[in-house]
């Protein structure tokens, strides 16, 4: 019997490890990263080592998991410089609220978030972005007719958003 649940047990480490590597939402591989750390603490435990057991248990299943959860969180999102006063930050008229909707139906297959960064002005807007400390940034039309200009320093995004019709224009390094 007690072989049957060892063998079991062994088992799972190479299924949940090919899980692992299927996953396609990054959240949910941190999930079953947690499980391969969790089984394989349990095998190491079970053969008698207890130290190793213990030191995959604190650093091979929590702390990987919160590194990489942090690491997650942090590239997964997408920083939009705009201006401060633009209808965008508080999506106040339709085309505003429109506009951030197709951005995110852009980054969602992506598991993305938008994040919204406002600037004082259009000098400090196009440093930013020059200075990598947003994606891409949004530049208001010039008049009622004229649409969003979206510029972005990624050529992936260029092709997430170009996916939702939204024109992207790559600025050059």
């Amino acid at each position: 019997m007690e072989e049957t649940v060892l063998l079991v047990i062994v088992l799972l480490l190479p299924l949940t490890a090919s899980l692992v590597v299927t996953q396609v939402n990054p959240y949910h591989a941190l999930v079953m990263r947690g499980v391969l750390g969790t089984i394989a603490a349990l095998i190491y435990a079970l053969f008698g080592a207890a130290d190793v057991a213990l030191t995959e248990a604190l650093v091979g299943t929590m702390l990987s998991i919160t590194l990489y959860a942090i690491a997650v969180r942090s590239s997964l999102s997408m920083r939009l410089g705009v201006l401060e006063g633009s209808p965008v930050l508080d999506a106040s008229t339709l085309a505003a609220r429109q506009l951030l909707q197709r951005i995110r139906q852009g980054l969602q297959p992506q598991h993305m978030r938008l994040e919204l960064a406002a600037y004082a002005n259009a000098e400090l807007l196009l440093a930013a972005l020059r200075d990598r400390e947003v994606h891409s940034i949004l530049l208001e039309p010039g008049d009622e007719t004229a649409d969003y200009r979206l510029v972005t320093r990624v050529p992936r995004l260029q092709t997430l958003l170009a996916q939702q019709t939204l024109v992207c224009e790559v600025m050059a390094p």
